[in-house]
């Protein structure tokens, strides 16, 4: 029931994150705002498929 995911940076489309989620409860795509190392700020990361 859950999918691996992965987060990419919004600004430079850098996969950084893997997480999982369960796709029944939770429909809508993934967005959270973490630090991104190679921006080296925090920015918006949004779900990808592995």
């Amino acid at each position: 029931m859950r999918d691996e995911i992965v987060l990419a940076c919004d600004q430079c489309k850098r996969k950084n994150y893997r997480a999982s989620r369960n796709k029944k409860l939770s429909t809508e795509k993934l967005e959270r705002k973490k630090f991104c190392p190679s921006c080296r700020v925090h920015t918006l990361h949004k779900e990808g498929k592995v």
